[in-house]
């Protein structure tokens, strides 16, 4: 091909990538609804939020669905209403967006980072049983990118050992284990609906769970602790107000529509992408397991090996790429346990009374190789056509075949 764009050649895509997020006169009218109606609160009987809680826990296999502010909120009630509490140990992935351990901080519990496996990025299970002690209360494995994680594994050392398991399933609309949405496979999960995310209304969440007990104490803990069928202020638990709002609902309602359309869009480009760069050195894709049935897809990654590129630094060809027209970021910069947060242990006085360890100490070699090697293209990306995807590979090809220029 020509010169590389970022040396002054043509490049590979001038057009623009599919826009995100996707809307139209339905989320309008849905809106317009809401604040005609004056019911904005999900303080009502008959709420969109009780439907939309309703549509979403069934469309994701599971039986109760709880709708809060966030998906960091989801995970925080979770663990809550699992029973973690001051002084437990946590089993979380080193490898992750970081409400995955504040939920449990916001607990005063205590994160224990493991290392993920680096060809899924899903939490490693024979790490996870390394770091077992007397403490530990609860596992929150990740379905990292809508991929989910080996629960096989995860559920029978959950079993073995009496472990909560609390999935965050944040990247999880939509993505199967075995068939089954992820999300209520272990004793709860969280979903996020911020705005990155597949279906939005710019914040959001929901905890998933099949356990009736459970749902009725992550409601109460949402719901500053009331129980339904009591009288208003009467409060039974420490809770937080994390309610839902029916603007954030009627959206949500409306976004599900489309779910099951785009995911699979996601899917069908995501298999074209796999199929197209497997084999070009450099390019490590990322393991696909069997019991991985759908892959949510919340963006296309790859691992860069720069051996196979001549030596070209990762940033260099994340550089070349995003010239070409081809929008590439690189995740997360280093793990959760080089956060200043967790070097010099911001926990307020809690960490007076709870043994925290020395995450100065904490060293998961995947999770900072990952730091460095991982290339990733924006979900909204694989809502274009094959033509687009097309556009991918040519700009990867183009680059692989000029090397010598970078």
């Amino acid at each position: 091909m020509s010169r590389l764009a970022i040396n002054g050649g043509e490049k590979v895509r001038t057009k623009p990538w599919h826009g995100w997020p996707v809307w139209d006169e339905r989320e309008i009218k849905a809106l317009e609804e809401v604040v005609r109606s004056g019911r904005w609160g999900r303080l009502y009987e008959n709420s969109r939020v009780e439907e939309f809680e309703k549509a979403f826990a069934a469309y994701q296999d599971a039986k109760f669905g709880i709708a809060v502010t966030s998906g960091t909120a989801a995970l925080t009630i979770a663990l809550k209403a699992g029973g973690v509490d001051v002084g437990d140990e946590v089993i979380v992935p080193a490898y992750t967006f970081i409400a995955t351990a504040t939920c449990v901080l916001q607990n005063n519990a205590v994160p224990i980072f493991v290392d993920v496996e680096m060809d899924t990025i899903n939490i490693d299970p024979a790490e996870i049983e390394k770091a077992i002690t007397p403490r530990t209360r609860a596992i929150v494995p990740v379905h990292w990118n809508g991929r989910a994680a080996d629960m096989d594994s995860i559920l029978d050392i959950a079993k073995r050992h009496g472990l909560l398991v609390v999935e965050d399933a944040c990247h999880g609309w939509g993505a199967t284990w075995k068939d089954r949405k992820v999300g209520a496979i272990g004793d709860m999960g969280g979903v996020s609906f911020q705005a990155s995310k597949h279906i939005t209304a710019g914040e959001g969440g929901i905890v998933l769970t099949n356990d009736e007990e459970l749902a009725a104490k992550c409601f109460s803990y949402h719901h500053i602790g009331r129980i339904p069928g009591r009288p208003f202020y009467e409060h039974h638990l420490i809770g937080w107000n994390f309610r839902m709002t029916e603007f954030d609902a009627a959206v949500l309602l409306v976004q599900l529509e489309r779910l099951e359309e785009q995911t699979q869009r996601r899917e069908d480009n995501a298999t074209f992408l796999c199929e197209q760069l497997r084999g070009i050195d450099g390019i490590n894709l990322l393991r696909r397991e069997p019991y991985m049935t759908r892959i949510s897809w919340h963006g296309f990654c790859f691992n860069y090996d720069s051996e196979g590129f001549g030596g070209v630094s990762r940033e260099r060809f994340r550089s070349a790429l995003n010239a070409e027209g081809i929008y590439a970021g690189s995740g997360y910069s280093h793990p959760l346990y080089k956060n200043p947060l967790f070097t010099e242990r911001r926990f307020g006085r809690i960490a007076e009374f709870v043994d925290f360890p020395d995450y100065r100490a904490v060293h998961c070699p995947n999770s900072e190789r990952l730091c460095h090697e991982k290339i990733y293209i924006g979900q909204a990306c694989l809502l274009g056509t094959l033509d687009d995807m097309r556009d991918i590979v040519r700009a990867v090809e183009k680059i692989k075949d000029n090397v010598d220029e970078l």
